[in-house]
């Protein structure tokens, strides 16, 4: 399970927590503008954006988690089990394999609003990596620095609904996600009015009810209350450091989640400066942020760039 989110200071930062019981090798990978992307049902894009993101790199393939293409727009691909829906391909729609749609969208577009108008001809098609790699029952949040949407492919058809809350987890849908949140709109982070004195018991009072568990329902809810409070300064070291905070109130510790002798953990946790094509990350083992910034690397090359994930504990000591 995951949560992503959408941040704003005086930047634009996009990232998420990957929470699983197991990696899969993934490592921060830099496609650059003239790498082949290759799709199942469209014609092969040899020039387009350039993307930044975490991936899982298949036959040269980067299998994305998230990205952000060199326009400052960001996709996110979130787990949807038990709900999302692929369809058969449609000859009257443009057909996306769901391990193709992050690149299909930063490689056509620019904007939110760009990624509406090409998801009305869009048909998230059942198509698999390979035989032995299954689609992943995936929906997905699409933001820039101006708004933010959600996208299920389900079996009523592909649903694109608007996310002023810049906030994605997993089931329930989006739709029923929205409603849940209404029934805590009354927490706040000042302390209740109208109370007698219990400052000698906690500070904190005005959050009594939200939810601390971590299923999904309850992560949208704590992870919605923290941004919706959060107070950051504009510099890039206040605004990433707070990005980190509001995710860290939604990550997983080893032990908590058990599923029968594995144990769900956030496997890493990443931001990106979506306006300066940074990406910043931490993992489970090394909390120690660590950064790529694309604009250094040849983004006229073919072929891709990718840095393995830093997950050996990190110190700084001091003596």
């Amino acid at each position: 399970m995951c949560t992503a989110i959408s941040f704003k200071t005086k930047d634009h930062y996009f990232g998420r927590t990957l929470d699983l019981e197991y990696d899969y090798n993934e490592s921060v990978t830099v496609t650059p503008r003239n790498f082949p992307f290759k799709f199942t049902n469209r014609k092969e894009n040899k020039n387009h954006s350039a993307i930044i993101g975490i991936a899982t790199v298949i036959d040269t393939y980067p299998l994305y988690y998230e990205a952000t293409n060199e326009a400052g727009l960001s996709v996110a691909g979130l787990n949807f089990p038990n709900n999302a829906f692929y369809h058969p391909t449609d000859e009257s729609k443009v057909n996306i394999a769901p391990f193709e749609f992050i690149p299909y969208i930063l490689t056509e577009c620019k904007t939110v609003e760009d990624a509406k108008k090409l998801l009305e001809k869009a048909n998230i098609a059942n198509i698999d990596f390979r035989p032995d790699l299954k689609a992943s029952p995936l929906h997905w949040m699409i933001s820039d620095k101006n708004k933010s949407i959600t996208v299920e492919s389900t079996v009523a058809g592909l649903q694109v609904y608007e996310n002023p809350i810049g906030v994605l987890t997993n089931n329930p849908p989006f739709d029923l996600q929205i409603k849940n949140l209404e029934k805590y709109k009354n927490l706040s982070s000042k302390e209740p009015e109208h109370k007698p004195d219990m400052s000698h018991y906690s500070k904190g009072l005005g959050a009594i009810g939200l939810p601390g568990d971590l299923s999904s329902a309850s992560r949208f809810v704590r992870a919605a209350f923290t941004k919706e409070n959060s107070v950051c300064g504009d510099s890039e070291s206040e605004s990433v450091s707070q990005f980190f905070h509001i995710l860290g109130s939604v990550s997983h510790t080893r032990g908590t989640v058990d599923l029968g002798g594995k144990y769900e953990i956030t496997v890493y946790t990443s931001c990106c400066n979506t306006d300066r094509g940074i990406l910043y990350y931490t993992t489970y083992e090394n909390p120690q942020i660590s950064a790529i910034d694309m604009n250094k690397l040849n983004l006229s090359s073919d072929e891709l760039f990718e840095f393995p994930l830093e997950t050996e504990m990190n110190i700084n000591r001091i003596i």
